[in-house]
């Protein structure tokens, strides 16, 4: 466990140290960070520049400009640390300067506006060297404010990029500590961070997927995405004004009926919104409850299952939202689009189970106005009892006594409505009888699972499995 200090009490120490030299590049709420070294003292041998290029044009005249006018962007802030940082190798001498680590830190960021619709967000970041003569390292982060005043929010700021750097030359061999020193001195319901990037030698084992994990798994965020190479994405590029398509699901491992439902939802989901595959955003979500199902988060787990997912060519939103209602609340923040969610059986008598809006005020009622909202749809794939044989599906479906009528409501304004294309030889599929037979070694799982997915698992040894004993090994 990392020792947690004041702002002032990081800034002296990083002042101190005669090795750490760089600039200090703010946009966009003042000079909100470079003042914490100034204040702490003894900041003439760290501080080489501290600049805040305010307006546009002049900002532009040092860095160039902007693809539609967009300053507050992640391409930005990379230009200004990588801009600071060649100046500083190009102006000063490093034999003059022996044992020098450089570094630029930036930020471009917009707070709280005049009539406080828009809260404000911004990049913060910081170009770094860990020993003299190595190559830089770099951490990108996207936060969004919470708070409701400007000076706030430019305090909570200035406290942020006194915890990176700080954590930058400190904590870069346990990026987790560093990702929770973050919010040190900072309340968590002030300031969201919603992306984090680390690249560099120093990061060379660094997964950004777990580093993603470690934001939501500490309430930093409520959700975090990445494509199928990996790679974080900020929500708000990969949402805005985008149809949405979602399924949920633990995808341990991923099976055909997942991908059935989720081509087919897909397909039917399209045709309802008319809507192109460019316009709609398929998204494969786990929910952080899901990872904690068998007690702590098994990180090998989670990547297990997203690698998989990943290989088959989807987007992976990791969120912490245990009940439909908030996830559907959490697209809508983003666009006024079509939304719709492919789901099972099971998972609609859960949305239909009133125990999970207890701490609602409008218990159920308030849940299904934000379920259900702008003519979001749930494409439901039946299930075939294992023992009964008797397939479900929303003609069928009992829900509690209470509900029938708010269920038939639903149902008959297509709210609720039947994957009817699907490939009935699916249904008895069952990723918990899969999941027996992979850590058993049982065969006859292979054709369960999408194609190239039984060699990734057996291959990497993925869920327990372990290759067969031959005879040979014993004799």
């Amino acid at each position: 466990m990392y020792q947690k200090l004041t702002p002032k009490q990081k800034a002296l120490t990083i002042n101190l140290d005669p090795t750490i030299y760089g600039t200090f590049a703010e946009i966009g709420a003042g000079q909100e960070t470079v003042r914490h070294f100034f204040r702490a003292g003894g900041a003439s041998g760290t501080i080489a520049k501290a600049m805040s290029a305010y307006d546009k044009d002049f900002s532009d005249a040092i860095y160039g400009k902007e693809a539609k006018n967009r300053y507050v962007t992640q391409n930005r802030l990379r230009k200004m640390l990588r801009y600071e940082v060649a100046l500083i190798e190009e102006r000063i001498s490093r034999e003059n300067n022996p044992n020098r680590k450089f570094f630029s830190y930036a930020n471009t960021v917009t707070t709280i506006n005049f009539d406080k619709t828009l809260k404000g967000h911004g990049w913060v970041g910081i170009r770094f060297q860990t020993k003299e003569n190595e190559d830089y390292n770099e951490i990108v982060i996207h936060v969004k404010f919470k708070e409701n005043d400007a000076t706030l929010q430019q305090e909570t700021l200035g406290n942020l990029g006194v915890n990176l750097i700080f954590g930058a030359f400190h904590y870069y061999d346990n990026p987790r500590n560093l990702i929770e020193s973050l919010y040190d001195d900072i309340a968590k319901d002030g300031l969201e961070i919603d992306m984090i990037d680390f690249s560099g030698p120093a990061f060379g084992y660094v997964d950004n997927r777990l580093m993603s994990l470690q934001l939501v798994k500490h309430g930093m965020t409520d959700a975090v995405i990445f494509n199928s190479q990996g790679s974080n994405m900020l929500p708000a590029d990969v949402l805005y004004k985008k149809n949405i398509f979602a399924v949920r699901g633990s995808f341990r491992p991923v099976t055909k009926v997942n991908i059935d439902m989720l081509k087919n939802g897909l397909e039917m989901f399209q045709k309802d919104a008319t809507c192109t595959h460019e316009e709609t955003e398929v998204l494969i979500e786990i929910t952080i409850s899901n990872l904690r199902a068998d007690g702590d988060i098994d990180e090998r787990d989670f990547m297990d299952r997203v690698d998989i997912l990943g290989k088959l060519g989807y987007t992976v939103i990791i969120s912490n939202f245990s009940e439909y209602y908030r996830l559907i609340d959490y697209f809508a923040s983003y666009t006024s689009g079509d939304i719709g969610v492919a789901m099972g059986v099971n998972n609609l008598l859960m949305v239909f189970d009133e125990k999970y809006y207890k701490d609602l005020s409008g218990g159920i009622l308030e849940a299904f106005g934000k379920f259900f909202r702008n003519g979001m749809r749930v494409y439901l794939y039946p299930y075939k009892d294992p023992e009964t044989h008797e397939l479900l599906d929303s003609s069928n479906l009992k829900v509690e006594e209470n509900l029938k009528e708010l269920y038939k409501y639903f149902k008959h304004n297509n709210r609720i409505v039947d994957i009817t294309n699907h490939n009935p030889e699916f249904l008895e599929i069952y990723s918990r009888e899969i999941l027996r037979k992979i850590a058993c070694c049982i065969k006859g799982w292979e054709n369960q699972v999408p194609e190239g997915v039984a060699e990734m698992i057996k291959e990497r040894g993925m869920f327990g499995y372990k290759e067969e004993l031959s005879f040979k090994q014993f004799s």
